[in-house]
């Protein structure tokens, strides 16, 4: 298989081939005569979650919009379209969806299925606008889980780690199109997070943190505002100690701004403010790894505490760390499930043997927040400790067999980490 690496360099997919059907069909016949398949989205997933020893398939060319139903307010898409197509579509027809991750380059499946996220107090993961979706089994037959049916199994399937099979079309709620502004600050103490936690949080719709772990200080704070929610020329001259940046800002520090989305208070569509990246430039650092850990709310300030205790392990391998808030779900597999959440990103240089040492000592110094690692990024924690974390895990292992009986979309992740004995 040529091109046999993810999108940051650091894994090499053991599959023999790579297909990219043109037809649901083409999809229907592929994973039917196949012994081992999986879905590959746009290689965004920085372990083996979506790798596998025979056959990969691509949804690269499934990327169309089905429909957008102006009744209901949803819109239907295939499998393999980037959230930055879609939203620039949206935009187009007057609609928005709810929140956008830092990247727009990634694929709605793939980000749905490892549950990935934006930032906002009032907003859930981006899996918690999915309605319905289209998968292909192991039997090559189309099975649909939706809101709609009352067995109430879409809660298990959305964030269904690649494992129930490939998912061809899903249909999303999204609301009216609004426009954004975007404010840096500089130098944000996080000692003003103990008293200020909520009101620095609530002050935007999006929301985040952004430090180097060098000192006990957030480098930058990125507020993504409504322009219904505030005139957009206001700006305050002091943002809880941190002043106004006087020029746009990467989030890591000493990188051009160039690839980032625009700032300065400058209105904009909420497609190119919600991301942190342009769509048409290379995003984040490039060759890096990444960690995540999500933490229950109430416990964000003294795990982030708690990890400022060992930032002078940290900083030395790390580009950047981002701190952003995601609203509570109720899908069965997602790390925010029935908890709002706060999630603590880690963008490391790439030295993988050094990352590799400093996550178990990460993980012991916020075990007592009972933290939930991201499904598609790096991570030590033992297996049985990740299980115990996810009380509807014997659900989720059921509708897998249900789906998947002989284990045709299962890899060692899914083996290690939710499935032991699966096939």
């Amino acid at each position: 298989m040529e091109n046999n690496r993810n999108w940051a360099g650091n894994y090499k997919y053991s599959a023999a081939e790579l297909h990219v059907p043109e037809t649901v069909e083409q999809v229907q016949e592929w994973v039917a005569r196949s012994s081992r398949i999986k879905a590959l989205g746009t290689r965004h997933s920085f372990n083996g979650i979506a790798d596998c020893t025979e056959i990969l398939i691509s949804l690269h060319k499934l990327n169309r919009v089905i429909e957008i139903d102006h009744k209901r307010n949803k819109v239907t898409v295939e499998g393999g379209i980037r959230y930055g197509d879609l939203s620039h579509e949206l935009y187009g027809c007057g609609y928005a969806l709810h929140n956008l991750a830092s990247l727009p380059h990634i694929t709605i499946a793939g980000a749905c299925a490892t549950a990935t996220h934006g930032s906002g107090d009032r907003s859930g993961n981006l899996a918690s606008a999915v309605h319905s979706m289209e998968v292909v089994k192991a039997d090559g037959e189309r099975v649909v889980f939706s809101r709609d049916q009352q067995e109430g199994l879409i809660a298990g399937a959305v964030v269904g780690l690649g494992g129930l099979g490939v998912i061809t079309q899903i249909t999303l709620d999204v609301v009216p199109a609004f426009q954004m502004s975007q404010y840096v600050f500089d130098n944000l103490p996080l000692a003003q997070l103990k008293d200020h936690f909520d009101d620095i949080f609530s002050s935007a719709y999006s929301v985040s943190l952004f430090t180097d772990w060098k000192t006990s200080n957030f480098n930058q704070v990125w507020l993504k505002r409504k322009i219904s929610d505030h005139d957009s020329t206001f700006v305050e001259s002091d943002f809880f100690g941190a002043k106004p940046a006087s020029a746009p800002r990467h989030p890591v520090p000493g990188y051009s701004a160039e690839n980032c989305s625009e700032q300065l208070g400058i209105p904009g569509p909420w497609h190119e403010r919600l991301p942190h990246f342009r769509m048409d430039f290379t995003p984040s650092a490039g060759e890096e790894l990444q960690s995540e850990y999500f933490v229950p709310r109430q416990d964000a300030y003294h795990a982030l505490c708690a990890i400022d205790r060992i930032r002078d392990c940290i900083s030395p391998h790390l580009y950047v760390s981002e701190i952003r808030t995601i609203a509570e779900d109720h899908l069965w597999m997602s790390p925010c499930y029935k908890q709002d959440s706060v999630a603590i990103h880690f963008t490391w240089k790439a030295d993988w043997e050094a990352v590799r040492q400093l996550l178990p000592i990460i993980e012991e110094q916020i075990a007592p927040f009972h933290a939930r690692p991201h499904w598609a990024k790096l991570f030590a924690m033992p297996p049985v400790h990740l299980q115990s974390l996810y009380e509807k895990l014997p659900d989720f292992q059921q509708l897998l067999l249900q789906c998947d009986p002989q284990g045709k979309f299962s890899n060692a992740f899914l083996k290690n980490y939710i499935m032991e004995n699966y096939s």
